[in-house]
This record gives C-alpha cells, structure tokens and sequence, in this order.
C-alpha cells in the first residue's frame, strides 16, 4: 500500500539516502591489504549518526561494492569527511597501485513508498494499490487488474 509512514518499516526503509558504488582492486592482494582500513572504517559508520544499514556485493574477480542507507543526505555526506573513508579513498586513489576501477553513486528516496502487513504504520494488514502510481503527464494511474 501507498505510504509515507516508514516508522514500523525496517531501518534501511526509513532511510532517506543511499550510497551505491563499486571499486575493482588489482588482485587479491590487494583486497588483503585493504581489509583492515576497511574495517575501521565500517566500525566508524556503524557508530555515526544516522547511518541506517549496509551490504557489500562481489563481481567477478575483484570488484567489491558497497550498499548504504543512510538517514539524510546530509549524515551520508557526514560520513564521507570522517576520518578512516577519507584513508581508505586516498589508499584506494593513489595511483593504479590499488585499484584500476570505481564508481560512486548517491541517491535520494523519495517521500512517498510502499510497505505492507507487520512494516505498515497505518496497519498491519497486507493488501494491493488500486491505482499504479500516474506516469508522466496522467494525474491518475490505470486500475490495477488482479
């Protein structure tokens, strides 16, 4: 159902910001030599003010990349001065030594979303939108057919 009640929605739901981005290393030594730094600073984020939830992916050989809600823009952006992200990017930038490749991706939600049953804050009930949210110029969604 529509909502812009995330209160009973897991804290990742809650988040306003997220973090998407990627860095492929120059080999397992690299990864190696990178863990502790990393390390760190995931401690750091996990202590910061509005940091919400996070997940690290693979692809195929090195690339590690990195998922992460935050509460606002702002705390995200927070979290990019402090301290150990500033080492690890200045590691991760020095060259070609470390990594060959990266990206990073920031992302807003938008204040109307979706939840349902136990994660709904209006109710706990499960159910389906009558309308698809409007595209484009139309002001109402067709009907959605069950």
């Amino acid at each position: 159902m529509r909502t812009r009640d995330f209160s009973k929605a897991p804290a990742r739901a809650q988040a306003g910001a997220m973090f998407f981005g990627a860095t492929r290393y120059r080999g397992p030594l690299a990864i190696l030599r990178l863990l502790p730094a990393w390390l760190r600073m995931v401690r750091d984020m996990r202590r910061m003010s509005g940091y919400r939830w996070h997940r690290v992916y693979w692809e195929f050989p090195f690339t590690l990349g990195t998922v992460a809600f935050f509460a606002d823009r702002e705390a995200m952006l927070r979290f990019a001065r402090s301290r150990h992200h500033r080492r690890l990017m200045v590691w991760l930038t020095d060259g070609n030594r470390n990594a060959s490749a990266g990206f990073i991706r920031l992302f807003t939600a938008e204040p109307d979303g979706y939840s349902n049953g136990l994660w709904r804050a209006e109710s706990p009930e499960m159910g389906h939108i009558e309308t698809f949210t409007p595209l484009g110029p139309e002001t109402v969604g067709p009907a959605v057919r069950r």
